[in-house]
């Protein structure tokens, strides 16, 4: 049975950094394009950032460009999302996925509230 793990979200304030986990256990690990994604309250869920199978390719949002760095460890089966300069407009649930998502997998995703 494949399962996502996320962990790592909590209060932030604005300028400040956090680092997202997502554990992947079953046949999923290791071998596949792995994305973050978040929803927002009211929100349609939205696109993150994406890492290739080897971490040889990675792909952000505009919004994250330049703050947000995606990055695996193959060997812990493990995909993390270091945020930094984060902004209260990226107040989210936070989810990972393979890319492109697949139903079954979702997770119940992290928390991460950017608030003064």
């Amino acid at each position: 049975q494949v399962q996502l793990v996320e962990s790592g979200g909590q209060l932030v304030q604005p300028g400040g950094s956090l680092r997202l986990s997502c554990v992947m256990s079953g046949r999923i690990s290791g071998f596949y394009a792995m994305a973050w994604f978040r929803q927002s309250p009211g929100k349609d869920r939205e696109f993150v950032s994406s890492i290739s199978w080897n971490g040889g390719a990675t792909k952000y949002a505009d919004s994250v460009k330049g703050r947000f760095t995606i990055s695996r460890d193959n060997a812990k089966n493990t995909v993390y999302l270091q945020m930094n300069s984060l902004k209260p407009e990226d107040t989210a649930v936070y989810y990972c996925n393979t890319n492109p998502p697949a139903m079954a997998y979702w997770g119940k995703g992290t928390l991460v509230t950017v608030s003064s």
